[in-house]
Parts: structure tokens; sequence; C-alpha cells
């Protein structure tokens, strides 16, 4: 068994690349060297590729030059953050990330969550939890990724929801505003296709839920009402009228056309 006080290694990226063909390859960025080689043992007995960062500076860049299939990031670490890395990260990038909180660090998680994180975990947690967590969502990124692409511009027009000045492309993971592009995490694309496919219909958070998480990960009312917000900032901030997602207090949620 490895020693888990000892050094982490150095990522050895070319490994992991050629590991990335058959295998889902995961960053892990935390200045504990013990939870690194830990989580990274435990993620390698799941079938996971794993690379692994000390700092946030050193895995910005890595992150944006060689992409993983998802990011597991410390949120306490010197030099840059978690949550300063995350907001550089999603500037450039919608790599599917999770955050790892303190225990009852509320105000990290909601943080978090509005800079652009697709989940999050406190610590301690357990290697079942992390992996349920990560699989989930891959799975969705797998989802917006599975469709063909096609050699003209846009996917087949049955593919692309309209609604007002709403269009989503699912098979390219595109939605744009009034013509304006919009980046989307998974998780936010998944929620606003489950608002956008019935329009005036109000859903629950349990259905949007559903819509964006697998039965084996549990998630929170505020983890869905925080990544609401973070779906209007976004959509305001190309057109600050927004008002494409409504809510009925206790009852949820709904997208209104226009």
């Amino acid at each position: 068994m490895a020693d888990p006080a000892a050094p982490v290694p150095a990522p050895d990226l070319a490994a992991a690349n050629a590991q990335g063909a058959a295998q889902k390859v995961i960053a892990l960025v935390d200045d504990d060297r013990n939870i690194l080689t830990t989580v990274s043992i435990g993620l390698q007995a799941e079938g996971f590729a794993t690379r692994l960062y000390t700092d946030g500076e050193t895995a910005l860049k890595a992150l944006l030059d060689n992409p993983p299939d998802l990011a597991v990031c410390d949120i306490k670490m010197p030099r840059m953050d978690g949550l300063e890395l995350l907001q550089k990260l999603r500037a450039k990038s919608a790599l599917p990330v999770i955050l790892l909180t303190s225990k009852d660090e509320e105000t990290d998680e909601a943080l978090g969550l509005a800079l652009g994180a697709d989940d999050y975990i406190a610590k301690p947690f357990s290697q079942r939890l992390l992996v349920a967590r990560i699989r989930a969502i891959l799975r969705r990124a797998d989802l917006v990724r599975s469709e063909p692409e096609t050699s003209a511009d846009q996917a087949p027009a049955a593919e692309i929801i309209r609604r007002g000045r709403l269009e989503m492309d699912p098979s390219r993971h595109r939605v744009t505003w009034g013509g304006e592009p919009v980046s989307l995490t998974v998780t936010e694309f998944l929620i606003l296709e489950a608002l956008a496919l019935r329009p005036g219909v109000i859903k629950n958070r349990n259905q949007l839920m559903d819509a964006a998480y697998s039965d084996d990960v549990f998630v929170d009312d505020r983890t869905i009402d925080s990544h609401i917000k973070r779906l209007r900032r976004k959509f305001r901030a190309v057109d600050p009228q927004f008002a494409g997602i409504e809510t009925l207090y206790g009852a949820g949620y709904s997208f209104a056309d226009g």
C-alpha cells in the first residue's frame, strides 16, 4: 500500500493523456498531499486516470492548456484558492468542477456555486460519495456531447430549442439569448433545458434535481436555488432586462417566453 505521507509525484501528463483515451481523467487540486494521494488511489481503483496539483496557479494553466474531463478543487489553498481558480477558469472554460469545502462553510458553498461550480462536497467526505458525484456530473457532460456532429453550421432544426429570444443547441451545448452567446455549465444547461422544454409550466425543485442529477446523488434545495440565481446572473450579463426564469414562491420555477 502506498505511504500516504509520501510526497505526491509530479503529474505525468503524457501518461494521463494516453490513459484518457480509454479512461476519464480527473484533476485533483489540493495543497494537502495526504488527501491528494488518498483520493487519487481511490479514483484510480474506480477506473479513473488522475492528475495531481498542489496549488491553484499551476492547476489553472494545466486545466486550460490540457483539460481533463473534470476537476476536483479544494477551496482553502495558498497562492490561489479554489474560488479564485474557479473564477478564472470559468472566464475561459466550462470544464465541470466539484469544490471541496470546509464543513458548515455555507458561504463558500454558495459563492462556489455562484462562480460556476457544478457541485460541492463538504470535508470530511467519503470516497463513495465523491465517486458518485463525479460519475453523475460526467454522465451529464456526456449527454450534451453525445449527439454526432453534422457538417452544417447548425444541428438539424428539430434538435434546437427556440423559446422567444432563447436558443439552445443540446448537441453542441450552445446557448444564445437574442443572438448573444451565454456560457453555461452542464448542470446549468440541463436545468434551463428542463424549464425551456415546457414554458409556463412550473417545475419544483425535485423535478429540476431529477433533470440535472442522477438518482444516486443527493442535493439540497439551496443547490438548485443557487444554480437558478447563477443562470439569471449570466443572462442578465447580456440582457439586463432578462426575466425568462420566473419564481413562484413555495412552488418552483418556470420559463417565460419573450
